[in-house]
Order: structure tokens, then C-alpha cells, then sequence
């Protein structure tokens, strides 16, 4: 199906999400990981129209709040929300209180973590603030660089995984993180979503603890009509926002299955503030 095929028909008037949910790293933040005056505006102008306004994202909370600041929605009802780490985690910004947590059991963890060390990558698991890696290398610390989180090695990390966090992270060399995919699915598929975010990035987290059930809990949760629940994705973490929201919307900069398991594309890619043009000419 061709992309202007996948566009909202306005001959039946714009669309009227009750929700919007917002995935970051390409499709909100262009590839320099900034976002547009003129996408901020978009955002305030939704929130101020009704409209609630979360991020919704693989990274966790303190690595979301910059980009919550600057659209400058948290103080308003409809901006107090933010879902962290792929959607098991969801915080009232008002409250200042995660009021929603899906855990990965331990065994799922260190399953992951021993076929990783295997094949010589590292791993890492996520509090709100903190990277916690099993090593330090070039990979851990791009990790570190890009998220501006705490970062600690942890010496027992099998015995750390015990703990129980949302996912598990592996960051590597794409070939290296291709075959483990390939393996972890095989160890993990019918228990774990095993998914590559970008080539590099493996991560793995409970079956049923994605996006997609976050976003829809999160708007029963407010009362809102969740017939018009609204996503926006581009990325294997996105598929079940993509399956669940009525109103889905992949980045035409996206993968191929989540364009064609969205119900609506973007004309114009994250660099090209595809979103907020998106916004514009079919809700607002």
C-alpha cells in the first residue's frame, strides 16, 4: 500500500485523538536529537486544545524529561504523563509517582545476559537515573554520551539481575547483535519480546509489557475514549502501539512492517517535523 493511501480522508473532518503518544528517538527528535520550535508549538497548542500529550519511550525517565521541559506540558493536566522504558513504566509528573511498573522476571535477565557474555557483548539494565553495565566499553559509554544518565559498572551483574528491572539492553557491533536476536528468540520468544530498536541495540523485556499496553492502560486509567487513542512510531519497540491505538501514525522514515501496520504514515520524516506537519493538517 502506497503512503498517500495510508493518509487520513478529510473529507470525513480531521481526526480527534483523546490521547497522543509520542516515541522519540526518530519520529519526535530529529537525527541531532532536537526538537523544532515549530514542533514545541504544535505539542502546547494539542495540550492547550484538550488533547493529553505523553512521551513514550525505550529511554527512562531522566532521560525523557529534557524533552518534557522543553515542550513545557508537564505543569498542565494534560502533559503530566510520561511512559519510560519501551512502556513498562508510567509516571504522574504531578504526583511526582510511577503509578504503573511491569517487571521481567530474573531468569529472562540473566538468560539474556550470560548468551551476551558469550559472544563478548555487555549488557545493561535501566533505573530512572542510572545506566547499570556489566562492563565499560565503546558501546556502554555511547550509551552514556547520548543519554546523559549516571552510569555504573556492576561487578556481579548476574547476581544484580536478580533484582528484577523493565528490560535488559545489549548495545554491540550489528553482526554480533543480529545473531543474537536469532538466538535470543529461540531461548526467550515465547516468553520475552525480542526486538533490535536500531542495529546495534538489542533489548528484551515481558511479553505483553510494550508500548502498546501502556498507552491503552494509561487512557483507560484518565477515562479517556480509547477508540481515539493516537501513536506515533517508527521502530521495532513501536509495533504495539502501532496494533493497539485506533489511530496509529508510523514516520515514513520508518521500518517497512511498522508503515504497514500502522493505519496512517507521515508524509514528511522526523528531520522534516513530520509529526507536528502530520498534527497540523489532520488534528489540529
Amino acid at each position: 500500500m502506497s503512503t498517500l493511501s495510508k493518509l487520513p480522508d478529510l473529507g470525513q473532518g480531521k481526526l480527534k485523538p483523546s490521547i497522543i503518544a509520542l516515541d522519540l528517538d526518530d519520529t519526535l527528535l530529529r537525527d541531532d536529537l532536537t526538537i523544532s520550535d515549530y514542533t514545541v508549538e504544535t505539542l502546547r497548542r494539542a495540550t492547550d486544545e484538550g488533547i493529553y500529550v505523553t512521551l513514550c519511550s525505550g529511554r527512562p525517565d531522566n532521560a525523557i524529561l529534557p524533552y518534557v521541559r522543553q515542550l513545557e506540558i508537564a505543569g498542565k493536566q494534560t502533559g503530566r504523563f510520561l511512559i519510560a522504558q519501551n512502556g513498562t513504566s508510567i509516571t504522574d509528573l504531578h504526583l511526582r509517582k510511577e503509578i504503573y511498573s511491569h517487571l521481567t522476571d530474573a531468569s529472562s535477565l540473566i538468560t539474556a545476559y550470560r548468551e551476551a557474555k558469550k559472544m563478548g557483548l555487555a549488557a545493561e539494565v535501566l533505573s530512572p537515573s542510572t545506566i547499570y553495565a556489566s562492563v565499560e566499553n565503546e558501546w556502554t559509554m555511547r550509551d552514556k554520551t547520548v543519554s546523559k544518565l549516571k552510569f555504573e559498572v556492576v561487578d556481579d551483574f548476574e547476581h544484580f539481575l536478580m533484582k528484577r528491572f523493565p528490560k535488559i539492553v545489549i548495545p554491540g557491533d550489528p553482526e554480533l547483535i543480529q545473531k543474537l536476536l536469532v538466538r535470543m528468540k529461540k531461548l526467550l520468544g515465547d516468553i520475552c519480546l525480542v526486538m533490535t530498536t536500531k542495529p546495534f541495540y538489542l533489548e528484551i523485556q515481558s511479553k505483553d509489557s510494550g508500548k502498546g499496553e501502556a498507552l491503552m492502560w494509561l487512557a483507560s486509567y484518565i477515562g479517556l475514549d480509547t477508540e481515539r487513542v493516537m501513536s506515533f512510531g517508527d521502530s521495532m519497540n513501536d509495533v504495539s502501539m502501532m496494533q493497539k491505538a485506533p489511530l496509529s501514525v508510523a514516520m515514513i522514515n520508518g521500518l517497512d512492517e511498522i508503515k504497514a501496520l500502522a493505519r496512517f504514515n507521515t508524509e514528511y520524516t522526523n528531520n522534516e517535523d513530520g509529526v507536528a506537519r502530520f498534527l497540523n493538517a489532520y488534528v489540529l
